[in-house]
């Protein structure tokens, strides 16, 4: 090979190796150095703000499910990148001061063309989501196990509940798990811990709606719903709290500084308790990350 050709190849293949390091650290550059909490946002009050703007809460893309585990050093979510197409779950984690630019989880390795909604339980050591189909079937719930520092293979759960299209769960610190059940118009469903395992497919006693949140103790529910006699048809958060019998007050509505005049659905409050976050439909169909004080929940609590 002459001299000048062999130049020629050695030249080529280190521009492209300059090309791939320069690729990976602008992608590193690109994403901001966010300290401590809750990406380092300026907590908010009583009114909801949004979350992590152009962060988190991108323009033209959906967001919705959150979840923390509980040191809050990790965050999963559910990004939407257009409406029709299937999701997928991102992270990020936190580590020394700042948080780590957000990776795809992609727990089913590809057995499932959508992943969403997570839901890390309160000892850290599992999540559970829901995944489905490209064609956005067989609409059910899965977990993985925390191993070492990752996860496992993704397991769906063997529950009568699965038989039927069911997504967004959440779990009380007991681990009964409450869900949508979409095959059952939309209603919220529940299944008890039993010994780890969840027999039952039971229908909540409530009167509204799905994408419920189950606080840990079980003392009150979060739903979004549509008024019927809402002419606008837009989806607002209730809350109904547990009674000393164990029913269910009639449902309450959060109010107007929650609800808006777009959809706010999918509800969670933090492992801390301290804020709610939800997702707030802006023009079109996108949805985008609020959080506000969880102290809108307790100021609606039953007196006695």
């Amino acid at each position: 090979m002459k001299p000048n050709l062999i130049f020629t190849l050695f030249l080529s293949l280190f521009l492209v190796f300059v090309m791939l390091v320069s690729t990976k650290s602008n992608s590193q550059d690109s994403f901001p150095e966010l300290e401590g909490p809750y990406f380092g946002q300026k907590p908010p009050g009583l009114i909801p703000e949004i979350f992590a703007s152009d962060i988190i809460s991108i323009s033209g893309r959906s967001e919705y499910g959150v979840s923390f585990t509980p040191d809050l050093k990790e965050m999963y979510f559910s990004v939407q990148k257009k409406y029709g197409v299937p999701a997928a779950i991102y992270y990020s984690t936190l580590e020394g001061k700042n948080w780590t630019p957000f990776k795809k989880a992609n727990f089913t390795k590809g057995q499932k063309a959508g992943e969403m909604e997570p839901n890390v339980s309160y000892d850290g050591k599992r999540i559970y989501f829901t995944a489905y189909n490209a064609d956005f079937s067989d609409t059910s719930i899965w977990y993985v196990n925390r191993v070492n520092d990752g996860w496992s293979d993704a397991i769906k759960i063997d529950s009568p509940f699965n038989e039927d299209e069911v997504m967004t769960s959440t779990v009380a610190k007991n681990g009964d798990i409450f869900y949508t059940n979409l095959s059952k118009k939309f209603r919220t469903y529940y299944s008890p811990s039993i010994n780890g395992k969840y027999p039952k497919n039971l229908e909540a006693e409530i009167e509204l709606g799905g994408h419920a949140f189950i606080s840990p103790s079980q003392d009150y529910l979060i739903v979004d719903a549509r008024n019927k006699e809402d002419k606008s048809q837009k989806a607002d958060f209730y809350v109904y709290f547990k009674k000393k019998d164990d029913t269910w007050t009639k449902p309450i509505n959060l109010g107007m500084t929650i609800n808006s005049k777009f959809d706010e659905t999918v509800a969670t409050v933090t492992p801390d308790g301290k804020y709610l976050i939800f997702s707030r439909r802006t023009e079109g169909n996108a949805l985008n990350l609020y959080w506000v004080s969880a102290e809108v929940i307790e100021n609606l609590r039953p007196k006695g």
